[in-house]
């Protein structure tokens, strides 16, 4: 299926007439403020913090840390640019595991007593950044993503699964090649991991990092708990089970650290796996059972909010205020997750427009922040909008579908996004992110994660040669 680019559209008119033509009802505004009362630079105050303005860099691995978990200077970068960006909440910055075996690659972060400094490191050289380039960070909100990657667990070789998860599920096992119960964590190693990221958390308030997320998305580990309807015990079954993991772990923070902030990034709904078809191009896979994939309908393939706004109750009873939306996972939905014009070399085709897939996720986060009026909601999904960006932030953002606009390809390559569009600067059309997926091919297969193609320090690198030889 071939879609139109978005950088052939070229106008405020032509741009909303596509998405007319597509039946979508994604706001989109033709010119954007600027100055301290402009919807995008308005300030918000989360739990007892003030956040400057409404952009929030999203959390991601760069598959560039030391074998041992520490940061290396490519993580440094990384956080520096997230600190020069302009945006005033940073949710989570990178994906840290709870334990090694969580890990969803060899270097990825890791959360340990020898670590801690470096970790600790990282927030002071994003804070500098952000102070040398625009003076003030006392409306700076700086958090840590909390994860154990579960089901998609590599910690020990780049290429090779090591997966623990949550319960059978015939279509991911057979994509990890799972054969047995031998993959399912057990009720005690759960409650040893609750107790793995209560200990991180603690640590992280220890370090300066003003919340923590407990991540619930993309497959992960969290999120494959809440869609555990076959299994037994304490942690399966029923909503009170499913929910148990997480909740748990939130009353184990508040107990022993009570004044650091939780935060948690949800994926409101999930389809059933895809796999390609003849033509590349993504179906959905046909040992798929809609039962196991949190927030879609018995068809699999249609939006159920019911499920994230239940949890989103739960949260709110216990003090939660704060939560990040996304949707599906990079591992067997991208298009859902990430839309996206290339796939990734693990990938597929598109199987629909990606803005269909971008309007999903706006329409959802808008849907459950009317339902829950008092939480701070983080959108996510916008990269692909690329030169439309600012206008559909915007103009979410002056309505009220959402309170922070994530972004996570898009400051790879353009890191200054924000600060740009907060200033009435003119977007360089050499850095905006084209969803070239290279920077989750790269990794894929085993290659430190960059903007290879726009980036200009990663074009000098020699993985580029190699991802252009894999590619191939």
């Amino acid at each position: 299926m071939n879609f139109p680019r978005i950088a052939s559209l070229k106008s405020h008119h032509q741009f909303v007439s596509h998405l007319r033509s597509l039946g979508l009802d994604l706001p989109v505004d033709e010119t954007v403020e600027t100055g301290r009362e402009a919807p995008l630079a308005r300030a918000m105050r989360v739990h007892s913090r003030w956040v400057g303005n409404r952009f929030c860099i999203l959390p991601m691995e760069g598959w560039d840390g030391t074998g041992d978990g520490k940061p290396t200077d490519l993580t440094r970068r990384r956080w520096r640019n997230f600190g020069i960006s302009g945006a005033k909440m940073i949710w989570g910055g990178e994906a840290v595991a709870v334990e090694h075996a969580g890990r969803a690659n060899p270097n990825q972060l890791l959360i340990k007593d020898e670590n801690l400094s470096a970790i600790e490191s990282l927030r002071g050289e994003l804070v500098s950044a952000h102070e040398e380039r625009f003076g003030s960070t006392n409306d700076l909100m700086i958090g840590l993503q909390l994860t154990h990657s579960g089901r998609w667990s590599r910690p020990n070789d780049k290429t090779t699964a090591e997966p623990r998860t949550a319960q059978r599920n015939a279509s991911l096992d057979a994509k990890l090649k799972i054969d047995g119960d031998d993959a399912v964590l057990t009720d005690d190693d759960l409650k040893r991991l609750i107790e793995r990221f209560v200990a991180a958390a603690v640590a992280s308030q220890k370090m300066g990092f003003d919340f923590v997320d407990i991540k619930h998305c993309h497959g992960y580990l969290g999120h494959e708990i809440l869609s555990g309807v076959d299994r037994p015990g304490p942690f399966g079954g029923s909503f009170k089970n499913r929910t148990r993991f997480l909740r748990t772990i939130i009353e184990g923070i508040a107990a022993e650290a009570p004044d650091l902030i939780v935060g948690v990034r949800l994926t409101m709904f999930d389809f059933l796996p895809f796999v390609p078809d003849e033509d590349n191009v993504g179906t959905p896979d046909t040992q798929g059972d809609s039962r196991l994939q949190f927030g879609c309908d018995p068809s699999g393939l249609a939006v159920d909010l019911n499920p994230a706004s239940e949890v989103l109750s739960l949260l709110e009873s216990l003090g939660v205020k704060l939560v990040c939306t996304s949707a599906g996972s990079p591992y067997y939905n991208p298009h859902i997750q990430r839309p996206a014009a290339f796939p990734p070399s693990d990938g597929y085709r598109p199987p629909e427009d990606p803005l269909v897939g971008v309007d999903r996720q706006v329409q959802a986060t808008a849907a459950l922040k009317s339902m829950h009026p008092k939480m701070a909601f983080v959108g996510s999904g916008y990269t692909y909008l690329q030169e439309w960006v600012p206008g559909v932030a915007q103009a979410v953002v002056r309505e009220g579908l959402a309170d922070f606009i994530g972004l996570g390809r898009m400051v790879l390559s353009y890191p200054d996004l924000p600060a740009d569009v907060l200033s009435g600067q003119s977007m360089p059309r050499k850095k905006v992110c084209r969803t070239f997926s290279d920077c989750t091919t790269a990794p894929r297969n085993g290659l430190i994660s960059g903007c290879y193609p726009l980036d200009p320090f990663y074009k000098e690198r020699p993985e580029r040669e190699q991802l252009l030889t894999l590619k191939k």
